[in-house]
């Protein structure tokens, strides 16, 4: 298995556990820090071989079931990663589990080959809301919304008010793990803040150590202009947001990077509501979130008092800050994100294609819910139904699904 992610989610801690749990021994190799094994791999990467070294280093017998071979930051080492097709091919029977952050970026495929069908690839994402209840020792409260949004049933108005503080918590601590456990753990947003401020700069560090220094400077440049792309009433990435005269033969790769990276969500425009969505693509235009929404509140500057207790204001980046959380919710289940928008007349701010149906979302900050796109949509392709995500409680009316700000995790 080779599990996957932007750094600071969690795929060390999760792999450790679960070989600490169901293993009587963990071979942990860290390509990073432990240089001679990684030099092991330079000359021969038989199992036979690769087995043997790690035996003599690590002093301990590793046993075909009871040993998990544990491989960390394996895109540091290219021959490591070449090596799990053939111990897929040679010898099954031992157990391997490799972890790696921008996968996408540092491998060169001309070097060494990607072992296409010999590993099950996991991605990990930051929690969803979900997991931030069962963080905060709320996981009864998860399974009351997970049992109203099946059943169309409103949730207690007392559950209903502290879900939505819940989630507006959510909205600023968002789903690292180190941010959530230190919130959990202080129960002080400053504290959060702090320790989502160092990830922010590992992600800046690994700009600087895995790309050229002119393309450094135009991936950070793309990165810091997220929440001023976001703050705009048309949030349609603009590549002269960056910088005057910018273009995607400026800066396309820079996007490209960030997305292999993990650090952002890319949400295409498709230009019609048709089954399959991916063939109605318009490649040119799209929106770009943050990974995860507390990292877009910290960067934005974003008031927490006014997230906490004035939700409701007219602060237009409450709007961006709500649109790119319900992003980061939905693409857990999902591997690509699409918008829908009529010539600038109408704009739906997700579309989700759900078996055979073809799902239009929309996203209200608050528990005003007018709107006019919605309406347009419905009368240009008629949807069985829509998604209103919304401060309502659930519902289903007029063929629209509500579906409360702190439910989106359920639209699976």
């Amino acid at each position: 298995m080779l599990v996957y992610g932007a750094r600071q989610v969690g795929k060390t801690y999760v792999i450790n556990e679960f070989g600490r749990n169901n293993y009587k021994n963990v071979i942990y190799v860290n390509f990073e820090t432990n240089l001679a094994v990684a030099a092991d791999f330079s000359t021969d990467i038989s199992p036979k071989h690769i087995i043997n070294c790690l035996e003599i280093f690590y002093k301990q017998e590793i046993v075909p079931g009871k040993t998990l071979i544990f491989f960390d930051e394996i895109q540091l080492c290219e021959r490591a990663l070449t090596s799990l097709k053939y111990f897929c091919e040679n010898t099954p029977e031992y157990h391997i589990v490799a972890a790696g952050s921008l996968l996408g970026v540092v491998f060169n495929r001309e070097k060494s080959s990607f072992p296409v069908g010999k590993v099950d690839l996991c991605h990990l994402y930051p929690l969803d809301l979900e997991e931030f209840l069962w963080a905060v020792s709320r996981e009864a409260l998860a399974e009351e919304i997970r049992g109203c949004y099946a059943n169309n049933n409103p949730l207690s108005a007392m559950l209903h008010d502290a879900a939505l503080n819940l989630y507006k918590e959510y909205l600023i601590v968002g789903g690292m793990p180190a941010v959530v456990n230190e919130y959990r753990k202080s129960q002080k947003l400053l504290d959060a803040a702090n320790v989502q401020a160092l990830i922010v700069s590992t992600y800046i560090a690994d700009m600087a150590k895995y790309a050229t220094p002119a393309e450094t400077t135009k991936i950070m440049a793309a990165f810091q202009s997220i929440p001023a792309q976001l703050a705009k009433d048309n949030r349609k990435f603009q590549y002269k947001i960056i910088h005057r005269g910018g273009s995607a033969s400026i800066f396309g790769s820079s996007i490209d990077w960030l997305c292999a990276a993990g650090l952002v969500v890319k949400c295409n425009k498709v230009e019609h509501g048709y089954m399959p969505l991916a063939a109605y693509q318009d490649f040119s235009s799209f929106k770009l979130y943050m990974g995860d929404v507390g990292l877009l509140t910290l960067k934005s500057g974003m008031s927490t008092h006014n997230i906490l207790t004035a939700i409701e204001d007219n602060n237009t980046f409450i709007g961006a800050i709500v649109e790119n959380y319900v992003a980061d919710q939905l693409r857990v289940h999902r591997s690509e994100l699409y918008y829908w928008d009529s010539a600038h007349t109408a704009e739906i701010d997700f579309i989700i294609q759900d078996g055979g149906k073809i799902i239009p979302i929309e996203v209200k900050s608050s528990a005003h819910t007018r709107s006019r796109s919605l309406s347009v949509y419905k009368s240009k392709y008629n949807p069985s139904y829509a998604i209103r995500i919304s401060a309502k409680n659930f519902g289903f009316e007029n063929q629209i699904k509500s579906v409360p700000l702190y439910a989106v995790f359920c639209i699976e």
